[in-house]
């Protein structure tokens, strides 16, 4: 569990940091290519690939798992695996598998732990041919200790009753389909770097079908409310686990019918209206509703070219504009379309997201 003097002490970092940015945002400038060129060199500190430059100079485990596969498109080979060893050092230092590790140096989980960071760091392993072989004991042991500690072993899904951290960790979810996504994505990656998998005998595009799966869109979570979420409707395209067509132009059709890709993509929903949220989305209001996050939208816009390349291009276009205007790859914007603040906190900028924009 992490001390709540370490929660402190991030949260003030955080603050003033934020406090620095809305008095002083800091400006690259030439075309949005050339801003999100400088955006990844500066996420780079000389030992590994922190997320942003800013409000979060340090690694995050599923940040770093949206943007591998880009970092290796754009030559960064070398790097990615210096930071792939940096997280494993460090991990197994504390022998845990955590949502960040401090800017000192400390795994913690944020604001609890997590069901996708082990997903995306072996991931981020097998997407890198990364030579894992002197930490394979480690990552058997956190692969047994992760399907204990968050799988119902009769279902294959995780388990209900958990509050866990996620994509959307200020929000309290029941089994999100993000979460079932991320099972099924460590389930193919485990059998592909031949490490121990006790999901051998679940069928996860399956169940993702049986479970979250309606008809026209996949629910948010095993609640399975009325709303379309934009990350239940993405990463089960991302993650590769539903191939069907049919199913992948519904759900796009849904993302864009509920107003989530407006002004730009994507939004995790149209409105706070059905979901709950932890107590520390009081200090931040709506980080996590109705804003647009500019993590998912490249994401969107590459699965979005398989369907509508002019839609794409548009969206595409969108991007290069706010780009251009901040002179800077910004973390969050408002459902208007500026970027987000309040006065406790100031949308990050720098993001190692821009390596997305970079391959699209």
């Amino acid at each position: 569990m992490t001390s709540p003097l370490l929660y402190a002490t991030q949260g003030t970092r955080i603050f003033l940091t934020g406090l620095k940015n809305k008095i002083k945002p800091h400006r690259y400038y030439g075309t949005a290519d050339d801003v999100c060129k400088l955006t990844v060199a500066d996420c780079w500190n000389g030992r590994f690939f922190q997320t942003s430059t800013h409000n979060f100079p340090q690694f995050w485990t599923r940040d770093f798992g949206w943007c591998t596969q880009s970092l290796m498109k754009l030559g960064h080979e070398e790097k990615v695996h210096q930071t792939l060893r940096y997280a494993l050092n460090r991990f197994k230092h504390y022998n845990t598998i955590t949502t960040t590790i401090s800017p000192a140096g400390k795994p913690f989980d944020f604001p609890s732990p997590a069901v996708d960071s082990l997903p995306w760091l072996i991931h981020s392993i097998r997407l890198s041919s990364f030579p894992h072989y002197e930490h394979r004991g480690f990552l058997n042991l956190q692969v047994q200790r992760f399907f204990k500690d968050f799988i119902n072993p009769v279902t294959g899904l995780v388990q209900p009753d958990l509050q866990v951290s996620s994509m959307k960790d200020f929000a309290v979810r029941k089994s999100s389909c993000y979460d079932n996504c991320m099972v099924g994505m460590l389930a193919a990656d485990l059998e592909q770097l031949k490490l121990v998998s006790p999901f051998e005998k679940y069928n996860y595009p399956a169940l993702l079908q049986e479970h979250f799966w309606n008809g026209s869109f996949f629910y948010d979570d095993l609640t399975k409310k009325g709303y379309v979420a934009g990350d239940a409707n993405l990463f089960p395209f991302i993650t590769g686990l539903i191939r069907d067509e049919e199913i992948l132009h519904a759900a796009i059709q849904a993302i864009e019918g509920a107003g989530l890709a407006e002004p730009f993509p994507l939004r995790y929903t149209s409105s706070r209206r059905h979901v709950h949220f932890v107590w520390q989305e009081k200090l931040m209001p709506n980080y996590e509703s109705d804003t647009v996050w500019a993590h998912m939208g490249p994401l969107y816009i590459k699965l979005l070219q398989h369907v509508d390349k002019d839609k794409a291009a548009l969206y595409r276009q969108r991007y290069t504009e706010m780009i251009e205007k901040a002179g800077n790859y910004l973390e969050v914007y408002t459902k208007e379309g500026l970027p987000y603040k309040t006065p406790l906190y100031t949308c990050d900028q720098g993001l190692l997201w821009a390596a997305n924009y970079l391959t699209l």
